[in-house]
């Protein structure tokens, strides 16, 4: 099946490099071009015979798109990049992968987005849908980006977890139910500002089929203030999916005692409601969501026990790549000796002081950025490796209480990805654990 003549495919990690899959076996030309490609994209292209260009200057942009229809824009290409003005001036649309999976694909989706908490409500709707009966493919900002996602034939939803990159690149986004789940700053050093952060957020309810279809958390000001007239609000005292009197009720319904879910911190309470709501919006039943919650332990390297040594529990949240995840994650661990830093994605972290950890250990290139945050607050250490970083902590919480790595920044300092830190702490708390 061909579509359009030429698409320039323009980043070819993962998502990138499975558009680039689907518009070659979909019989469209493609040229690629990547700034810094790495080993899996040129394999890509030399599998599908495609050539690539590495890393071309801003002038070369308007002979890039000569003859090219559309460009299929991967996440995380910044919006200072080059390509976005020359490709207004040439009058070439840029895409998203959601456009092009939309394109070749009429199956429902339900979409979520949030600064945090994405893949946690995500992973719960699919739960809650395939507990109903219904086969749902968790899918975009995943290991699975929806282009990929579509080629099942047995998925019935696609359950799609929609980054401020996709939303901002998509020529047109359509999902129903949508949910944003909170907003704060993130992913500052590849948007213009925090209004375009906030703008692409908000476009994922552009698609909802009605108003009710819109899932906002009544609690985020900025959430509530973009959501449509009509929206379905989670998390407020008088939302129509709330917590009263120790119960979860959802659409003015009660669901389930709050004593009754594997995990009830604040923030696991507006997970639990958000996601039902759209799960009930997207086919599932009430009886699926109330097994899925009950069961749910979490997902990894998201507040996940590691281990208790010495009087002291130890605690993974490497997943907390934002001061905002970071501060909920110390909301539920009140007095924790907190481990936090790494690279920072342009945000202002100053904003932590607001916690009140025990004591703080800074790593990482932000490791300055994180102490001055608590200086004259508490206690603060800087480690130079994992290794040293747990050992201070636990040093630091003499015997009681937890050790928390949150690290409200990105990875890409000392690992490859959060998850590679989150196991290499894990690592060296079960040496201590012996």
């Amino acid at each position: 099946m061909s579509s359009r003549g030429t698409t320039l495919v323009l980043g070819l990690g993962v998502a990138g490099r499975a558009v680039l899959d689907a518009l070659v076996r979909r019989g469209v030309d493609v040229v690629a071009v990547d700034d810094r490609p790495g080993d899996a994209a040129r394999a890509a292209v030399e599998r599908h015979g495609v050539d690539l260009v590495e890393s071309p200057g801003a002038g070369d942009w308007p002979s890039l798109l000569a003859g090219v229809d559309e460009v299929a824009m991967a996440p995380g290409v910044p919006d200072a990049h080059p390509s976005h003005a020359a490709a207004r001036r040439a009058g070439v649309p840029v895409v998203d992968e959601t456009d092009l999976a939309a394109r070749w694909d009429d199956r429902p989706r339900c979409a979520v987005t949030g600064t945090n908490g994405k893949t946690t409500v995500v992973t719960l709707v699919a739960d809650m849908l395939e507990r109903s009966g219904i086969r749902a493919l968790p899918s975009g900002n995943t290991d699975t980006p929806l282009v990929a996602a579509i080629d099942d034939p047995e998925a019935e939803v696609f359950v799609v977890e929609a980054s401020s990159f996709r939303l901002a690149h998509a020529a047109s986004f359509a999902a129903s139910p949508a949910a944003w789940l909170n907003f704060a700053p993130d992913h500052l050093d590849v948007h213009r500002d925090l209004a375009a952060y906030e703008d692409a957020k908000a476009r994922v309810f552009e698609g909802v089929a009605t108003p009710s279809d819109a899932v906002a958390n009544a609690a985020d000001p900025v959430v509530a203030a973009r959501a449509p007239v009509g929206a379905t609000f989670f998390g407020g005292p008088d939302a129509s999916c709330r917590v009263e009197d120790g119960t979860l009720v959802v659409d003015d319904h009660p669901l389930m005692d709050v004593a009754d879910l594997a995990r009830s911190l604040p923030h696991d309470l507006e997970n639990a409601l958000a996601s039902t709501a759209v799960a009930l919006r997207a086919g599932a039943d009430r009886d699926a969501c109330r097994d899925t919650l009950a069961g749910f332990s979490g997902l990894a390297h998201r507040m996940a026990l590691v281990a208790e040594v010495d009087g002291v529990r130890y605690v993974d949240d490497s997943k907390a790549t934002t001061p905002h995840a970071t501060l909920t994650a110390l909301a539920g661990l009140p007095g924790a000796v907190l481990i936090a830093g790494g690279r920072n994605k342009g945000v202002d972290l100053s904003p932590l002081a607001a916690a009140r950890p025990r004591a703080v250990v800074a790593i990482g290139e932000a490791a300055e950025e994180v102490a001055e945050a608590f200086a004259g607050r508490c206690p603060v250490e800087v480690a130079d490796s994992m290794e040293a970083a747990v050992s201070a902590a636990g040093r630091l919480a003499d015997g009681s209480g937890s050790v928390l790595l949150s690290p409200s920044c990105a990875s890409f300092d000392w690992y490859a990805s959060y998850a590679e830190r989150g196991r290499d702490f894990q690592r060296i708390v079960a040496a201590l654990a012996g």
